[in-house]
């Protein structure tokens, strides 16, 4: 078996997921009142079945290394393969969450008239956002990356009798376009500064330029990487162009479940795949951290104040989707992509168990006034548990980690959640049993994000570039105040009950409670571009769903 075989083989098995995927369009139904059904029944197949060839295409990495395969077409044009640990982790988990959604969608959907057609634009998606993953070279990229915006659209239409499905499809179509023309231009910029798009020449340019010194980095390459992650930030729902995401409700739950925990996440995956690049550009990672924190701030404000389960959920996607910029912006990839891992795997379930609302509003948590003697106490307790843990976390991961100021940041955001945790627990009884649950979630909390860094750190530390954001004072004075805006954010939340009478805080919260209004602003804004018909609403024949 000659090598060009063997790497053929290897290539066609990682392109394997998505091509089964992609092969329910070849599916016709002969009955009609049964096509629904029967398809959906061929997308859970197809949904497993793309899973299972994620797992063999791991284990080829595994044993064999990275996948590097392009067949050219024509000119500069080329199919391409690029698969590595980064590229693994990801297969395997939009695979799997493909596969658990199509599952879901088939007790779901089942006896809706829109069955068929909806399961095989799930299908489709899910199959774009793998293309995406395993994408050899930037024109590949693009072409997926805009077949799942397209993907995605058919879906939010699934119901085009509904306005407010077809104003936030509208929104979401319009920016997404402005995303698509940014990475475009990044597009034209890259092959102008490096005659190719494939990715491994790009990383062994990029390697090169930060080698010979910020002096050889040229306005074209600052240029690519603006445009880059202007692209990665439209596409993520970041403030200001996050008001399409909240508002896609009315589109069925598997979507939102592959539509938060799978499709946003492409964004912050464009900003890390390219990160060998990223990194010439120090201007544009700051600007990925302003963008980042003031998303995650501002989100999280709104999503206190929604008691819709879904549209909370909504916003606090937008939170973690900036919060993951942020950690791109300040240089912690690994991390980002931990961060990616577990929101995508947590906000599934959370999508696809939203309907469990008793058991959501008993796992969640409201809070309460407590005796101040009894609050004070607790808060005494939770902040030296907080320093206990963040000296020994130090420890573990070795005292060189306080020459790396991100992971310091992050860490101490980590910390804070740890603290206000321990300290609403203990607010509500300082007895035997709740300080000793509050010593063990936070120990365990804090050693397993520990050792999950660690574990990613080490794995993608041979493709992810070392960065440090400190170079000036002006970047320790930004990290302070990111640390000092997470924390006035954590003292607003402990202090609601105590302001919630308040004339200020009645209007802060009316405020918050419409997103300050930008939503307002981007549907007269969509409307004026692209007006809704106004439709009469009346009963559709068969199962529908909100």
């Amino acid at each position: 078996m000659t090598h060009e075989f063997s790497e053929l083989l290897r290539a066609l098995t990682v392109a394997a997921s998505p091509v089964l995927l992609f092969s329910i369009i070849f599916f016709r139904p002969r009955t009609s009142t049964t096509a629904g059904r029967r398809t959906a029944a061929l997308g859970v197949t197809l949904g497993f079945a793309a899973f299972a060839t994620a797992l063999l295409a791991t284990l080829v990495l595994f044993i064999g290394g990275p996948v590097i395969w392009s067949l050219p077409l024509w000119g500069p044009v080329s199919l391409g393969v690029y698969f590595d640990n980064l590229s693994a982790i990801l297969l395997l988990l939009v695979s799997f969450l493909g596969a658990v959604v199509l599952r879901f969608s088939y007790h779901y959907m089942d006896g809706d008239i829109h069955q068929q057609r909806f399961t095989r634009w799930l299908c489709l998606t899910a199959g774009s956002v793998l293309c995406i993953i395993i994408s050899g070279n930037l024109l590949f990229f693009a072409l997926a990356w805009s077949m799942t915006s397209l993907c995605l659209h058919q879906l939010l239409v699934i119901y085009p009798d509904r306005p407010a499905a077809l104003l936030a499809a509208r929104k979401k179509f319009i920016i997404s376009r402005m995303g698509d023309l940014c990475l475009l231009g990044a597009i034209i910029l890259t092959y102008h500064q490096f005659h190719t798009w494939d990715f491994h020449v790009i990383f062994e340019a990029a390697a090169r330029l930060h080698n010979a010194g910020s002096e050889a980095v040229t306005g074209t390459v600052s240029g690519i990487c603006l445009l880059l992650a202007a692209s990665a930030l439209l596409k993520s729902a970041q403030f200001p162009f996050h008001s399409w995401l909240p508002d896609t409700m009315e589109t069925p739950t598997p979507v939102s479940a592959l539509m938060h925990a799978g499709i946003i996440n492409a964004g912050g995956f464009l900003i890390v795949r390219l990160s060998p690049l990223m990194t010439l550009s120090p201007g544009t990672l700051h600007l990925l951290v302003l963008v980042g924190a003031v998303t995650a701030l501002f989100a999280s404000l709104v999503m206190l104040t929604h008691a819709s389960v879904k549209r909370a959920l909504a916003f606090s996607t937008v939170a973690q989707m900036g919060f993951m910029i942020l950690q791109c912006g300040l240089g912690a990839f690994s991390l980002a992509v931990l961060h990616l891992v577990a929101h995508s795997l947590y906000k599934a379930h959370a999508f696809l168990a939203s309907g469990s609302i008793i058991s959501l509003s008993r796992s969640s948590w409201t809070p309460e006034v407590h005796e101040r003697k009894t609050s004070f106490r607790a808060l005494c307790g939770a902040v030296i548990l907080t320093v206990l843990l963040g000296a020994l976390g130090i420890a573990f991961a070795g005292f060189d980690t306080l020459k790396n100021p991100d992971t310091l940041v992050l860490g101490g955001i980590f910390l804070m959640s740890l603290c206000y945790m321990t300290w609403n627990l203990w607010s509500q009884s300082m007895d035997r049993s709740n300080i000793v649950k509050g010593l063990g979630t936070a120990a365990f909390l804090g050693a397993a994000y520990l050792i999950l860094h660690q574990i990613f750190r080490h794995l993608l530390a041979p493709i992810l570039p070392a960065y440090s954001p400190v170079n000036t004072p002006w970047d320790y004075a930004m990290m302070a105040l990111l640390l000092i805006a997470f924390f006035m954010i954590l003292i607003f939340q402990s202090r609601i009950p105590l302001w919630v009478n308040g004339r200020m805080f009645r209007a802060l919260y009316v405020h918050s409670r419409n997103g300050f209004y930008f939503n307002t602003l981007a549907n007269r804004i969509t409307t004026t571009l692209w007006p809704i018909p106004q439709t009469r609403q009346g009963p559709r024949p068969g199962k529908s769903h909100p």
